[in-house]
């Protein structure tokens, strides 16, 4: 089987990451501002800055910090949760409606009031617009025929949502608590609408969130800066929140050691051992859900076979992937839910099997392989398992 790898944006293998950022041990000659934070990271993500059509990890980090919902996850315990924008919230009996109170006094950056019309109508613009987000919100049942009667303004600080089945409270409550529920200014974004786009083309670039920083500028695949948003309800360390894009993971490393940046993101194991044995930063380590896996595009009558699917998951040496290329940063998780979740399975079924793997393709009928172009996104450590499953196939 040959692989041609080609650079763009998708994922590599199947691994469960360990978030292991690095920031800088001493003060530096360049080192940032005390109340200014700077990260390297990769932003090659974006390419919409509107929270209704985002569907990226980064982008996503970016909603979280521009724009508030009505509940957000209790970090320390994730089966509870924390009012956002909703200071309390009720369920009806058969426990298909939830009704919220909003919080009074709220603004958008704009000085606009964030009210519930602007909430109800924040989240029914996600499902109306039906971009990639909408899905999250499909979860509950929310669909462009519904949507209008399911969630409603009942008066000026209170809004319910009807779901169309009884779901545990806990996941619908996760599915508003996600950034395609985000609440958007909806004065400001009708000011700018176009064709009925809900403000969708000038949201691409621009902002209308009530979060606790406010969008300063966004050069694509550069940079993104963010200023603290004084009239936000909670105290806030960080005057200024900078994102730089930098691909490279040495790159990363020397911005790091020279104290350009607090936060170095996406380095490689070798990077990390490099700064531990110098002392010049220190290192956290904490479990994220966040998986690598290799998806295939069943329109390729090839990839379509079930026979072929299989044996692509006997031919990736994932044990050799992770000591190799991710010993520190990844290991290895063969299903689909992040362990740490409810109902995650942590066995790992498959190892590189090649007998096994060439008998399920000529059971294919094709016994003699086929070529086949892996799109891989440009960095570490994609790069660099996606030419380790490019050598595996082969």
């Amino acid at each position: 089987m040959k692989l041609v790898l080609r650079n763009a944006l998708a994922a590599a293998a199947i691994v469960s990451a360990l978030t292991l950022s690095f920031t800088a041990a001493s003060p530096a000659a360049a080192a940032t501002p005390k109340d200014m934070f700077v990260m390297a990271t990769f932003l090659d993500e974006f390419t919409t800055l509107d929270p209704g059509e985002v569907y990226e990890l980064v982008p996503e980090e970016y909603v979280a910090n521009t724009y508030d919902r009505l509940v957000r996850v209790d970090l320390k315990d994730p089966s509870k949760f924390n009012g956002d924008v909703a200071q309390s919230w009720t369920v009806s009996p058969d426990g298909l409606t939830f009704t919220f109170k909003i919080r009074p006094g709220l603004k958008f950056h704009s000085g606009n009031p964030l009210t519930a019309d602007d909430v109800a109508w924040s989240i029914q613009r996600t499902v109306l617009l039906d971009k990639g987000a909408a899905a999250v919100l499909q979860g509950i049942g929310l669909t462009r025929d519904n949507v209008l009667n399911n969630v409603k303004k009942i008066d000026d600080t209170t809004v319910s949502v009807t779901t169309d089945q009884k779901y545990a409270p806990t996941f619908v409550l996760n599915v508003l608590g996600a950034w395609p529920a985000s609440v958007v200014d909806k004065q400001l974004l009708l000011s700018h609408q176009k064709a009925n786009d809900f403000g969708n083309d000038w949201l691409r670039t621009n902002e209308a969130g009530s979060g606790a920083y406010k969008l300063v500028k966004w050069t694509a695949n550069d940079s993104i800066v963010l200023q603290r948003f004084d009239g936000y309800r909670l105290p806030l360390a960080m005057k200024r929140i900078v994102l730089r894009h930098v691909p490279e993971a040495s790159s990363q490393r020397l911005l790091l050691e020279n104290g350009d940046v607090d936060v170095a993101r996406n380095l490689s194991p070798d990077d990390l051992a490099a700064l531990t044995k110098s002392g010049k930063a220190h290192m956290s380590a904490v479990p994220q859900a966040t998986l690598l896996y290799l998806g295939l595009n069943v329109k390729n009558p090839n990839l379509e076979k079930p026979e072929v699917q299989e044996a692509m998951k006997w031919l990736i040496d994932y044990n050799g992937i992770q000591s190799n290329v991710a010993k520190t940063t990844y290991k290895v998780h063969e299903t689909f839910l992040p362990e740490g979740f409810l109902g995650a399975l942590n066995t790992n079924p498959y190892q590189q099997n090649v007998a096994k793997a060439k008998a399920l393709l000529a059971k294919a009928g094709l016994p003699n392989g086929f070529s086949v172009t892996m799109d891989v996104r440009n960095g570490y450590p994609y790069s660099e398992i996606a030419e380790a499953v490019q050598a595996n196939l082969a």
